[in-house]
């Protein structure tokens, strides 16, 4: 099982290490997150330099893929050599954006018809793009899912986990990073945000 998180240049360290941080808390034989760039180093909207995991080549082969977001990502999506690469399918991945990598999905065309989350910087981007946006942190429909928030990024990896592991693989992953005192209150939020979006049966690898 491979989870791949789209990582440009000028990202927002909070939503690529957050996402990859619960969900490598999934300890599974053959269980893989990678941070996935277009070069071999990218550098954070704060100056923090980090070496890719895998390819976008691999991104797109993967079982399920974040795109992050960053202040570059307007740059992404009018580069056409590097949107080509981006060849996801809904139909054979999980999908998810988070913020501005929102803009990714609907530019690529995943979002047609259904309805986005974004942050309130990206949101007039998405609505030119004919996305219609909610004031929420969290949607899904079928196997795509977009979240908006920096801290929203906790939805998108428990989504993700509870559809490839189940419920209880969700639930045992954010009660690790939530904060003590707060664990069973905490928990119960992030569930309460996803559950609705969690009908169809889990993924298996």
């Amino acid at each position: 099982m491979h989870i791949a998180i789209l990582t440009f240049e000028g990202f927002n360290e909070l939503d690529s290490f957050i996402a990859l941080n619960i969900l490598r808390r999934v300890q599974k034989p053959g269980w893989r997150v990678s941070l996935a760039s277009p070069a071999s180093h990218v550098r954070s909207m704060n100056g923090v330099v980090v070496e890719a995991q895998s390819t976008l080549r691999e991104a797109c082969a993967a079982d399920a893929v974040i795109v992050g977001s960053g202040r570059l990502t307007r740059d992404v999506v009018a580069d056409p050599a590097l949107m080509a690469q981006l060849q996801l399918d809904p139909a054979r991945q999980l999908l998810g954006a988070q913020c501005s990598g929102t803009l990714v999905l609907a530019r690529l065309g995943l979002l047609d018809g259904l309805p986005a989350c974004t942050d309130l910087t990206t949101r007039p981007w998405v609505q030119d793009a004919g996305i219609e946006v909610l004031d929420r942190p969290f949607v899904a429909k079928g196997n795509v899912a977009t979240a908006g928030g920096c801290l929203a990024a906790q939805y998108l990896a428990a989504w993700m986990i509870a559809r490839l592991e189940g419920d209880e693989a969700a639930r045992g992953a954010l009660h690790y990073v939530a904060p003590v005192g707060e664990k069973e209150a905490y928990v119960e939020r992030a569930m309460r945000n996803i559950a609705p979006f969690l009908a169809r049966q889990p993924m298996t690898a």
